[in-house]
């Protein structure tokens, strides 16, 4: 089980490679700037992560506690998860193997390619890309690296809420957190425990978590649409599972319509160029699909960058 020990154990062996991590910034707005009846809209800027995205914390965790063998490491990762293993490996001079599945964006292999990274493209979606990684891990005896279902790499993802506690001082009334595999959510969930609402979000085409909650236990679901790239795990992570059942207090859907619109509007009128991923939070504030108190302090994780900036026009 995570938990803030195996949380906090992180954060002091993530700080024996200072000149990686950033420390993001926090933007705390007042509710009426993005057009929400709440005291308070805090935007955790983790797309300024080392290598666009939050899972940098984690990755590099995942290497730092174990050994790494000739071979490297090797994962199967939408995007983020690859990018941030490749950074990590190329910052402690280790080989690195990713596999992406076919709906991967370009921007996000040609990233990787330029972190010295061997890219792999296979299967349709993250769980085929898996399936090969795995096939390859075993033949090669890498360190495997999970995209989302390690305890290192939820363990690490957990910092990013114990650093918003110690930026602000305290935590938010309630944490939005977008959800795929549920690596983050699993993390922020774990630190926060029952001292602040932490609620899911997914979109209405990959309800990973959604869907468990109504079967009681995770079960695969199809996943496509916007934000498919990044949050396309086909099923909730086991970690991520257990530590929802306990401090998780919601799971909500957005249609793709709405997390496009929110991810329009954080680069038109914040100037803050997010991928679909990061703007669920916001989306399901402006949308009424969560609905704070007027008093209510909100926190949202920005949690990645890795998408083509052309396509916010």
């Amino acid at each position: 089980m995570i938990d803030r020990a195996a949380i906090s154990a992180a954060r002091q062996r993530l700080a024996s490679q200072p000149h990686f991590l950033r420390s993001t910034p926090l933007l705390r707005l007042p509710g009426a700037a993005l057009g929400v009846d709440c005291a308070e809209v805090w935007l955790k800027l983790e797309h300024l992560q080392v290598g666009g995205s939050f899972k940098a914390r984690g990755m590099l965790y995942r290497l730092l506690a174990n050994p790494v063998p000739d071979s490297g490491v090797i994962i199967a990762s939408g995007g983020n998860a690859g990018i941030a293993v490749a950074a990590a490996a190329q910052a402690l001079g280790v080989r690195c193997e990713v596999f992406v599945p076919e709906v991967s964006p370009e921007a996000k292999r040609a990233r990787l390619r330029a972190l010295g990274a061997e890219v792999v493209v296979t299967g349709a979606a993250y769980a085929q890309a898996y399936e090969a990684c795995v096939a390859r891990q075993q033949a090669t005896g890498a360190l495997q690296a999970h995209a989302y279902d390690q305890p290192e790499v939820v363990a690490g993802a957990g910092t990013l809420a114990l650093e918003v506690e110690e930026q602000a001082g305290r935590l938010p009334d309630t944490l939005l957190v977008s959800v795929g595999g549920g690596g983050l959510i699993g993390g922020v969930a774990a630190w926060v425990e029952s001292r602040a609402h932490v609620v899911s979000l997914e979109p209405e085409r990959a309800p990973t978590l959604h869907a468990a909650r109504a079967a009681g236990q995770p079960v695969d679901v199809d996943v496509s649409g916007v934000a498919a790239d990044s949050l396309g795990a086909k099923r909730i992570g086991a970690i991520a599972w257990q530590v929802s059942q306990r401090h998780v207090h919601d799971a909500l859907l957005l249609p793709d319509d709405a997390i496009r619109a929110a991810q329009l509007w954080l680069w038109r009128e914040l100037k803050l160029a997010v991928e679909p991923a990061a703007a669920l939070g916001l989306a399901a504030l402006q949308t009424g699909v969560y609905r704070p108190q007027p008093q209510e302090t909100v926190g949202l994780v920005l949690c990645g960058a890795n998408f083509d900036p052309a396509s916010l026009g």
